[in-house]
């Protein structure tokens, strides 16, 4: 259910955000545990896990994009449109790089012996960071954008 005025689709907007980090915590827990089942992983159980939060997330993005329709279309407002879309493209790059960490983490522990694998985890870890700054920074944009619908 989108909103029908400019604060309460801001205040959505904020309430789904909130609902992805959540959603990026349970999937780190649950890749957590899958780890310590190994190495005969419980995959079946794993799988469970990524289809419920690809669907959270399907469903996050779905109204978020409604949103940014909303407020393009009915308020008028392209800059927050257009926050919310750089939004999107690093809320799906962070989804790559949560997933390329956590076949890392596993072929760490599958291969403890290749120090590659270390490296690599380093990588990603550093450019998840480089990601979340940028997240931080257009959400800081948005929030200072929106200030004018209140």
């Amino acid at each position: 259910m989108v909103p029908s005025d400019c604060k309460a689709l801001i205040q959505r907007f904020y309430q789904l955000q909130s609902e992805r980090i959540e959603t990026y915590r349970l999937f780190e827990e649950g890749h957590e545990a899958y780890l310590r089942t190994g190495p005969h992983y419980d995959f079946e159980h794993y799988k469970q896990l990524v289809h419920e939060v690809t669907q959270a997330f399907s469903g996050i993005s779905k109204e978020v994009l409604e949103i940014k329709g909303r407020l393009h279309r009915d308020f008028d407002r392209a800059d927050l449109s257009e926050h919310i879309e750089k939004l999107q493209s690093k809320e799906k790059q962070k989804l790559e790089l949560t997933a390329k960490l956590q076949l890392a983490k596993q072929q760490a522990q599958d291969h403890p012996e290749d120090e590659g694998c270390q490296e690599r985890i380093q990588e990603i870890k550093h450019e998840i960071i480089k990601n979340k700054e940028a997240l931080s920074e257009i959400m800081q944009d948005f929030k200072y954008d929106s200030e004018e619908c209140d």
